[in-house]
């Protein structure tokens, strides 16, 4: 490895631990503006879309910003409640599911201690609790929210106006300056990989997740399961990470089909049959379209990428969990380039 090349890693590193550090220190604060940075990603490309058609950048970022405000609204005020009835529809029937379960295996010589039952719903209460208090540690009160409403998308307008400036300044002030210039290019073409990943991910792979979840849910809603929308979109929402959004909603799929259907095969296959519809649907064509082959990470990296992270910075954590992981992948896959030539 070149002194040069050493020096970058060196740099790199030291860039990243001094970021984990502000990280962890200011997390508490820090999740509109990373919220409004994500979502200037995610609108630059429209951005710079709508300005090559002769639009002012100022007028294209307010009209996107109005724009999604107003589909958000639009989707808090008519979908919440819809989500919040079937969600509470779907705990509320989960005990009569349970013994319609009991009752069927009970009748083909399976006998159930209900004190297990009892275990594993308090359980699960425990854990959803825990889980809720990492998802949002800090403290969620009505000014958090207030804030968080008000500021993202004032972080997010300046920074999507000033998206291309803030690039150049970049390129101009700390590469052109700080390095030489074939480290320099060097480094260019790292962070254009980085932002090939990320994009992959945060756009794609929030596509695919959400074809998923529509499928799923709208498949187990005609074959007449109970909580299909539930299960479909939890199914969905897991999709980013490898089988795991299949396995879980199939498994799920199959334990209430049981309940609700019996032991009806064509029922139990049915509901098998959407999942597995959805997973050769992705593995096809949904992830190598909208994604691609250049993620290149691992399940076990990206679970523990968002338990890590998670745990670490709670929810802000969850937000940047897949993200890092990407880049840092990337920059794995530098070092070793860089290491090992050819």
């Amino acid at each position: 490895m070149t002194r040069t090349a050493k020096k970058t890693l060196l740099a790199g590193g030291a860039v990243c631990a001094f970021l984990g550090i502000a990280l962890y220190l200011l997390a508490p604060i820090l999740t509109p503006f990373i919220l409004g940075f994500v979502l200037a990603y995610f609108l630059d490309p429209l951005a710079d879309r709508l300005e090559s058609w002769g639009l002012p950048r100022l007028a294209a970022v307010i009209g996107m910003m109005a724009a999604f405000l107003c589909a958000l609204f639009a989707l808090v005020a008519f979908g919440a409640p819809f989500l919040a009835e079937q969600l509470g529809g779907f705990f509320a029937a989960l005990p009569q599911k349970f013994a319609q379960l009991q009752a069927w295996a009970e009748r083909i010589g399976i006998v159930w201690d209900k004190s297990l039952w009892q275990e594993a719903s308090d359980s699960a209460l425990a854990l959803s609790r825990k889980g809720a208090a990492m998802l949002f540690q800090g403290g969620l009160s009505v000014i958090y929210l207030l804030g968080l409403a008000l500021i993202t998308p004032i972080v997010a307008v300046y920074m999507l106006h000033d998206w291309d400036k803030m690039l150049a300044q970049l390129d101009k002030n700390v590469l052109a300056r700080c390095l030489p210039r074939a480290q320099a290019a060097k480094l260019r073409q790292l962070m254009r990989e980085m932002d090939e990943v990320l994009a992959a991910f945060a756009r794609g792979q929030l596509l695919v997740c959400l074809l998923l979840g529509l499928l799923y849910s709208a498949g187990l809603f005609w074959i007449g399961l109970d909580g299909a929308l539930v299960v479909g979109l939890l199914a969905g929402a897991l999709s980013f990470v490898p089988y795991a959004g299949t396995l879980l909603g199939a498994g799920l799929g199959l334990v209430l089909a049981l309940a609700q259907f019996g032991p009806e095969w064509t029922m139990l296959l049915l509901t098998a049959g959407v999942f597995a519809l959805g997973q050769f649907l992705e593995g096809n064509f949904l992830s190598p379209f909208l994604v691609g082959d250049r993620v290149a990470l691992h399940p076990v990296w990206v679970i523990f990428a968002l338990t890590a992270c998670g745990y670490l910075f709670g929810f802000l954590g969850l937000l940047l969990a897949v993200p890092l992981a990407a880049a840092v992948g990337v920059l794995v896959r530098f070092g070793l380039r860089e290491l090992v030539p050819g």
